[in-house]
């Protein structure tokens, strides 16, 4: 059974950072692509970055590129997302996911991957 847990969230002002976290409990988290979505009140889920099992390759969303930065530590079954520049529109449920892949990054729709967490909140005020 593999177990997603994120924490990082909270309430920050537009302009500030935060980096979530997203633990994984698998027994090989390393073969696991994983990625972070968001979803705000009446929004329907959308991605935001994606990591490949080595961390080799990453994606963004257009909407955080340049602003945001995805990571794993395979020795910590961790993955961050540090959020920089947060804007108001940033507000939103984050949600880390995985699914079993060991090529490249999985995709952005989130029927792509098989795993989730309960999410943590992020409130950007203006």
């Amino acid at each position: 059974q593999v177990q997603l847990v994120e924490s990082g969230g909270g309430l920050v002002q537009a302009g500030g950072s935060l980096r979530l976290s997203c633990v994984v409990s698998a027994r090989t988290f390393r073969r696991y692509a994983m990625g972070w979505f968001r979803q705000a009140p009446g929004k329907e889920r959308e991605f935001v970055s994606a990591i490949s099992w080595s961390g080799g390759s990453t994606y963004y969303a257009d909407s955080v590129k340049g602003r945001f930065t995805i990571s794993r530590d395979n020795t910590k079954n961790t993955m961050y997302l540090q959020m920089n520049s947060l804007k108001p529109e940033d507000t939103a449920v984050y949600y880390c996911a995985a699914v079993d892949r060991r090529t490249g990054v999985a995709g952005i729709s989130p029927s792509d991957y098989d795993y989730w967490g309960q999410g943590t909140q992020v409130t950007v005020s203006s």
